[in-house]
């Protein structure tokens, strides 16, 4: 575990070192690619983290609108839900989703492209791979994920509206106004921070893990699985890294 942090930690400032390249000649990044991979991680995950972001609202709303209902405090659902979905739930569960549906496609095809000796072909011709297959993905999730991250939060407020009018007798014109109130605009930021960097562990992970592949299919569903695990592991501890430093400066 030691040796492979040291090894990913080198990975990464390979990479910082190739986006400062990219910076300093901004022609050299293949904007196309770019483009393509925010389409496949960004767009094309709308439904899924739609889906699973309405139904957590509405399984937060229905759950606090049951556990206050002893106490008569049923309108603070809407506290509860703002709260979970802007600080926690939206960014966490995206973040998941995306670690499952983009990170193991990143090792995937790169691994495949390790597998049929493509990477060794792009070194031979002059090409440096970390610039070519690397930063176009990083640079496309860690624009894509804040994107998703805020659908996700509005697919969460929506759950829960529509569970809260059900449930404890609001209109939505009252339940936006509770949770304009409810809510300050910290917490929203408070979640969307945490985007960008969620991306960059997740296509980190992936990309590193794809250069790893050794020539067999079997090395590639093996660290295709590890990029996964990984990813998610890495994006929970992260979270709770930010949750101790926004509590510590009381955000």
């Amino acid at each position: 575990m030691g040796r492979e942090a040291l090894d990913l930690l080198a990975f990464f400032g390979s990479l910082v070192e190739t986006l400062a390249g990219l910076v300093m000649r901004p022609a050299r990044l293949r904007w196309v690619s770019v483009v393509s991979h925010i389409e496949r991680t960004g767009l094309n995950a709308l439904p899924i983290v739609g889906m699973i972001s309405f139904l957590v609202g509405v399984v937060l709303a229905f759950q606090g609108a049951d556990q206050l209902r002893r106490f008569g405090a049923q309108v603070f659902t809407v506290n509860m839900v703002g709260i979970s979905v802007l600080r926690e739930m939206g960014i966490l569960l995206t973040a998941i989703v995306v670690a499952g549906r983009s990170g193991s496609a990143f090792t995937a095809e790169i691994g495949a492209m390790q597998v049929n000796e493509e990477v060794d072909a792009l070194r031979v011709t002059g090409l440096d791979p970390m610039e070519v297959l690397v930063a176009p993905r990083v640079i496309a999730l860690v624009i894509a994920l804040p994107l998703l991250t805020f659908f996700a939060d509005m697919m969460g407020l929506l759950g829960g509206g529509v569970m809260s009018v059900l449930l404890i007798d609001v209109s939505f014109g009252q339940y936006w106004r509770l949770l304009n109130n409810a809510v300050a605009l910290n917490t929203f930021i408070v979640g969307l921070v945490k985007a960008p960097v969620f991306a960059l562990l997740i296509a980190l992970v992936g990309c590193f893990e794809g250069l790893r592949v050794s020539g067999s299919a079997e090395s590639v569903g093996r660290l295709t699985t590890r990029s996964v695990v990984e990813g998610i592991f890495l994006v929970i501890i992260f979270d709770a890294l930010f949750s101790i430093l926004f509590s510590y400066i009381g955000v």
